[in-house]
């Protein structure tokens, strides 16, 4: 099962979903790229002076994108929700009757 067809089964064939999860997988090759290059340029002469790369404001730039994708799919699969309630929300719950 490629990673397509897999994304596109959690989210459980949902046809309006597939072009983001076109470009969620794009995106997952394009991180593994950016994971192999340099982030960070340390001057030889002074380790104290530190440039980010390209690569590295790109790898934090896509990663973020990146993780809000995961986030709509998990919402959309239902793989965010919880059976038990948190203490919080059961406090909560307790105290609103009130």
């Amino acid at each position: 099962m490629s990673r397509f067809e897999e994304l596109m089964d959690a989210v459980k064939n949902d046809k309006t979903m597939e072009p983001m999860i076109r470009d969620m997988v794009n995106l997952e090759k394009e991180l593994d790229r950016l994971r192999e290059l340099p982030k960070i340029i340390v001057d030889p002469e002074d380790a104290r002076h530190q440039k980010v790369t390209k690569a590295g404001r790109m790898y934090k730039e896509y990663l973020q994108t990146y993780t809000n994708m995961v986030k709509v799919v998990l919402r959309v699969s239902g793989g965010d929700q919880t059976e038990e309630d948190s203490p919080l929300r059961k406090w909560m719950n307790s105290h609103v009757d009130q």
